[in-house]
């Protein structure tokens, strides 16, 4: 493998690393251990445990707004929402990436609390980033995004919680994409 490729496993094996463990709780180990390279290679290919974590949290953002445009290509407004929701669910399919996305708020917060403002400010970036994009795709209406946005959330929310596929918690959602209506709870 390459130096580039060697780099790109590693940024898929921390989104996992920290996904499930948080920043703090992930070892730069863990992440070597994953990829199968020594810590001392992978601190060739990133000078620390941060500038791994800031990597992945833009691959986190990144592959979010992929899922949305891949989907939506084409489309504004009320079918670009559709097709970007069900992109979106698809994507956290893999709960690794929901988590990945989970923890970045969480670590943001962890982080300035320690007085470390640059995670925040790479996440905030890339969020802003992200509505900014749906905000233009949907047609340039804040208040559609907003909207669009705060139903992603208590989307991870959701799944982070665990309801299962068919829960009534999921009714107020309609029946949305890969969903059968009215099945369990």
């Amino acid at each position: 493998m390459t130096a580039e490729e060697r780099r790109e496993s590693v940024v898929r094996a921390a989104m996992i690393e920290f996904g499930r463990g948080g920043y703090r709780g992930t070892s730069t180990e863990a992440i070597a251990k994953r990829v199968g390279v020594s810590q001392p290679y992978l601190f060739r290919l990133f000078p620390g445990k941060e500038a791994i974590f800031r990597a992945a949290c833009e691959r986190c953002m990144d592959e979010t707004w992929q899922a949305f445009d891949r989907a939506s290509e084409g489309l504004t407004g009320e079918a670009a929402k559709e097709a970007m929701s069900a992109g979106y669910l698809a994507l956290i399919e893999d709960r690794d990436k929901l988590m990945m996305q989970m923890q970045m708020y969480v670590s943001v917060f962890a982080a300035e609390a320690a007085g470390d403002t640059e995670i925040g400010e790479i996440a905030r970036a890339g969020w802003l980033d992200l509505f900014d994009r749906v905000r233009i795709r949907i047609g340039g209406d804040t208040r559609e995004a907003t909207d669009f946005m705060a139903y992603g959330m208590l989307i991870n929310t959701l799944v982070a919680l665990g309801y299962p596929d068919g829960h009534r918690i999921w009714e107020g959602f309609g029946t949305p994409p890969g969903r059968e209506p009215g099945r369990g709870d």
